[in-house]
């Protein structure tokens, strides 16, 4: 076995002993592939969605110079009519461009050195071939052995990441993939199959031709793959009964990436350490830089603050995805940043209404934490405005909550907030984006099951935060006193009589005729008797 040529199944191995939920059944869908025009795939996923883990996955299903059938008997792609078919039956070819890239003592020298690893390997390893060119050498192996071979390309496109400036660099790895992936002399009578992962998709314009065969999956469109984007709710089961886990905190943590006839994705490598450790908190800024998202949320150029301030307040945005051309630098519109930020993982698109979200709580605290460091005054005293609010209902400062919200009302901050109120829900919509900063350390219910009614806007602490639970209920053309008054007429309260802690009711009213807003706060204590 080599390092670059046939590894065999070790990396594997490793992966299965610890945290693992099978994924094998994407084996298969690369098997039906398997020596036909659609042979070639590409993946782009975000960074830790588990690129590698496949990518090792299908070393050792492959790789021929390995028994692994130990390993995938009971998995998913046993049960598969090709699972013996392809089993060990290739030469294998796994390249991990970021190694590649990490151990180069010389960038420019970097593709040569790609080149000559696998050229010395297949000729250590077989020492009566020989060819003019690595692709002539791939053919006469093929032709010798009788094995085609099965290439698996790990972060592809890290140099164009990485080293944007190099052009010349960049159009000899394209010559490269060109050798081996658009020469019908060598694709066809030497490659079974390949697989690639990148986090972007392939470039549209300039290099698009070198890779053109390759049949491209998204985060936008994932097609087959959708299912092995992440962690399923089958997936989510699976873990849940074979370790200590809480699924509600799963789902508010990691969910909320989600894909036509598959359901909720779930970040894989958030909950293999929230399952490993018990802890549920926010892993992203250990897997993307952090200097990266706020660069974009910076260019407010192109009106991104408003829509950042609107999705972590939980609204949706429209985006025109057509026109982003798959890099970092050549950003046009808001539409190109926004789907940046869906191919990196910052948000969850859907492709059925085209819009983008934030996906979960872990992202959410990323933009939250850099919209409270960014460089806009405006969108951080926002965050500082919205803090303050909490502080004053929680200090039962009536006069100052009120204040607040007309604040947030009059101004149509980044037109979010309706400048006139056709009805109780326009009101609500103002006093969700009044308390935003609530989303880092509360969980909002809407229209909450409460005693004999429906209370309008619910915070409640996430656990472990030793905060008050705030009960916000609205009237338009009513009264401040009406509002506390139907609180513990229809007994709202009383949802919350088995914890131990404080209950703050807070009753927000409108008067059109006056333009005013108006509020009075109450507190309980509960349990009550104490």
């Amino acid at each position: 076995m080599g390092f670059f040529l046939n590894p065999g199944n070790e990396n594997f191995k490793s992966i299965l002993n610890g945290i693992y939920v099978d994924k094998t059944g994407i084996i298969e869908a690369i098997n039906n592939t398997i020596n036909t025009s659609d042979k070639l795939t590409c993946i782009s996923r975000p960074r830790r969605f588990g690129k590698s883990y496949t990518a090792k996955m299908l070393c050792a299903y492959y790789g021929k110079t390995c028994d692994s059938s130990g390993l995938f008997d009971g998995k998913d792609i046993s049960k598969s009519p090709t699972y013996k078919v392809h089993l060990n039956k290739y030469h294998m070819v796994y390249l991990d461009i970021t190694g590649f890239i990490s151990s180069s003592k010389n960038i420019d020298n970097i593709v040569k050195e790609i080149r000559a690893s696998i050229i010395d390997e297949i000729c250590a390893a077989n020492s009566g071939v020989t060819g003019n060119s690595l692709g002539e050498l791939l053919v006469n192996m093929v032709e010798a052995s009788k094995d085609k071979f099965f290439f698996v390309i790990d972060e592809w496109d890290a140099l164009f990441r990485e080293y944007k400036e190099k052009t010349e660099l960049q159009e000899e790895y394209i010559d490269f993939l060109r050798e081996i992936f658009k020469n019908g002399n060598v694709t066809d009578r030497a490659i079974a199959g390949a697989f690639m992962t990148g986090i972007l998709p392939i470039k549209k314009y300039g290099h698009q031709s070198a890779i053109s065969d390759f049949r491209e999956y998204t985060m936008i469109q994932p097609s087959i793959f959708a299912e092995y984007v992440g962690f399923t709710k089958k997936d989510i089961d699976y873990l849940s009964s074979n370790y200590t886990v809480n699924k509600s905190k799963l789902k508010k943590w990691y969910n909320g990436y989600s894909f036509a006839k598959v359901g909720d994705v779930y970040n894989p490598n958030s909950v293999c350490q929230a399952v490993r450790t018990g802890v549920y908190d926010s892993y992203w800024s250990k897997t993307e830089t952090y200097e990266a998202l706020l660069e974009y949320i910076n260019l407010d150029k192109y009106g991104l603050q408003a829509d950042i301030i609107q999705m972590i307040g939980g609204n949706e945005m429209p985006v025109d995805t057509a026109t982003f051309q798959n890099d970092m630098t050549s950003a046009q519109n808001r539409d190109d940043v926004l789907s940046l930020l869906i191919h990196l993982g910052y948000l969850a698109y859907d492709a059925k209404t085209g819009k983008a979200r934030i996906p979960n709580e872990e992202i959410r605290r990323e933009f939250i934490s850099t919209v409270r460091t960014g460089n806009h005054e405006a969108t951080t005293k926002i965050i500082r405005n919205s803090d303050q609010l909490i502080a004053d209902t929680i200090d039962g400062n009536e006069e100052a909550v009120a204040k607040a919200v007309e604040e947030v009302h009059t101004a149509g901050t980044f037109g979010i907030s309706p400048l006139f109120y056709n009805d109780e829900q326009a009101l609500r919509s103002v006093v969700k984006f009044a308390y935003i900063s609530c989303a880092n350390n509360y969980i909002k219910v809407e229209e909450l099951p409460a005693g004999r009614g429906y209370a309008d806007v619910v915070y409640i602490p996430n656990p472990g935060e030793l905060l008050p639970v705030l009960l916000i209920e609205l009237k338009m053309a009513g009264s401040v006193d009406g509002a506390i008054n139907q609180i513990h007429e229809r007994s709202y309260p009383k949802v919350f009589e088995n914890i131990k802690g404080e209950v703050i009711l807070c009753g927000i009213n409108y008067d059109a005729k006056t333009k005013k807003h108006e509020c009075k706060i109450e507190k309980m204590i509960f349990p009550l008797n104490e």
